[in-house]
């Protein structure tokens, strides 16, 4: 993941958005480990795709991965090292969800940092 976070600092940067850096770099972080866990348990041998886009006020981070599940939210113990990815996403972003995008099959699990939704 550190490319994908050195990838989005980049593209934030030469946005002049790096007030919202650190929250993009976490979620693209989280969303995109997220996405290799669930291609790995889906047993089927796919890349993550990971897009980002700004309207120069915020940035909508998309994440796809080859498994059709719904990400799900986890209750973790308070000890528990993993399991609070999708906690730190609704968290930090201003809004997130999933769709199945029918002509690539698999989800796509996305966050808005930034701007409130209209």
């Amino acid at each position: 993941m550190p490319r994908a976070r050195k990838h989005v600092r980049q593209l934030l940067r030469e946005w002049s958005l790096t007030d919202s850096g650190e929250a993009a770099e976490l979620v693209v972080s989280e969303l995109l480990t997220n996405a290799v866990h669930a291609t790995r348990a889906a047993e089927v041998f796919a890349p993550v795709r990971l897009w980002v886009l700004s309207d120069k006020q915020s940035v909508l981070i998309l994440v796809w991965d080859s498994s059709p599940q719904p990400p799900a939210r986890m209750d973790a113990a308070d000890d528990a090292e993993n399991g609070r990815g999708l906690l730190l996403v609704e968290a930090i972003s201003t809004q997130w969800n999933w769709h199945v995008p029918h002509h690539l099959g698999g989800k796509v699990v996305w966050a808005q940092i930034g701007a409130e939704p209209r």
